[in-house]
């Protein structure tokens, strides 16, 4: 049983012969397609495409010189993640300039499988990052122990991971710059998850924005012992993080992930119209957090970032499977809009 989109001379990026790793667009493409390689190393297992002419992965990795290192795999048995190591052909590619440089490692997660065979784990996962308790999965654990194994090997890591995925690849990230000893990992998230209320009147949006964000500020506040432990603890937590600035690919009809453009924007308007303490204050703190703590619960708002390259893809998308899918994100001539985004402590 095979597909098309499986299929890397199809679907794939045939027209990205040379990388040249100082060019954002052959990286991103790059992330992307070792993204996707997880997503059919899964579906290789689950069809049973085994040995040449069968399984179909391998090029989304070998086209850019990687070799699959590790598969990382669920309590179901079901592969979500993969660990790809550069292999430099010889003679050296030429890489464009000071900084262009592959990564060592590529650790990539997929998303949710969408069909029989691993959607055990996904589902659970899928909602255990709703309530914002991703970090107690045990995906979590078996991905972040992965990834510790690679880095303590090399500091040339990237993180790479698509919808579900890329909230496991973003806490890693996270956990990684709050460490005592701090580490950055290059990470490039696709279409990240970020909840928001399905409402298509953009001022109904932003004066929920602003009435979300004076709620939390107040909350963050008013709350004394449990609640303001972890106020503290969200404030601590934010600071270490301003300095590491991942990368974050969303489509504006994507309803999963567009609202990262909302979440960001709306930090600007806050400072431009005065209301900047309140709008820093509530963007160091989630409600959820704030009331979990207060019942004694730990839960860790992972979609709240201080810092992040925002980028955009505006062309018009036909359907949501388009729009939150990864092979959007490796195609020649997007029309793409960039932003870096940091918060002022």
């Amino acid at each position: 049983m095979s597909s098309e989109t499986d299929n890397y001379f199809l679907s794939g990026p045939t027209h990205l012969t040379v990388v040249d790793w100082s060019n954002s667009n052959h990286r991103r493409s790059v992330a992307a397609c070792l993204v996707q390689g997880v997503y059919v190393l899964e579906n290789d297992r689950r069809h049973r495409r085994q040995g040449p002419g069968a399984a179909m992965a391998t090029p989304w990795w070998e086209a850019f010189n990687f070799q699959l290192t590790q598969i990382i795999v669920d309590d179901d048995q079901s592969y979500f993640g993969a660990v790809y190591t550069f292999t430099p052909p010889y003679p050296p590619p030429h890489h464009g300039g000071s900084g262009g440089h592959p990564p060592h490692h590529v650790v990539a997660f997929r998303g949710s499988a969408g069909k029989s065979g691993g959607r055990t784990e996904d589902f659970k996962t899928n909602i255990q990052c709703m309530l914002s308790n991703l970090h107690q999965s045990r995906r979590f654990q078996i991905a972040l122990e992965h990834v510790s194994g690679v880095a303590s090997m090399s500091a040339a890591v990237w993180l790479t991971g698509h919808s579900l995925g890329s909230s496991l690849a973003l806490l890693i990230g996270r956990n990684f710059a709050v460490a005592p000893a701090p580490v950055h990992l290059e990470s490039y998230l696709f279409n990240p998850p970020f909840a928001s209320l399905p409402i298509k009147n953009e001022k109904l949006k932003t004066g929920l924005r602003f009435a979300n964000s004076v709620l939390t500020a107040g909350l963050a506040i008013a709350a004394k012992s449990g609640a303001a432990a972890a106020g503290n603890k969200d404030s601590d937590t934010f600071a270490a993080l301003s300095t590491w600035i991942p990368y974050l690919f969303v489509n504006q009809s994507d309803t999963v992930s567009s609202e990262y453009i909302g979440y960001f924007e709306h930090r600007e308007k806050m400072e431009s119209i005065g209301a900047g303490k309140i709008g820093r204050l509530a963007t160091k703190h989630s409600v959820g957090s704030i009331i979990s703590a207060v019942r004694g619960k730990d839960s860790e708002p992972v979609r709240l970032i201080p810092s992040g390259y925002l980028t955009v893809h505006c062309s018009r998308s036909e359907n949501f499977r388009e729009a939150h899918g990864i092979h959007q994100w490796w195609k020649p001539d997007l029309e793409l809009k960039y932003k870096l985004y940091q918060i002022k402590n």
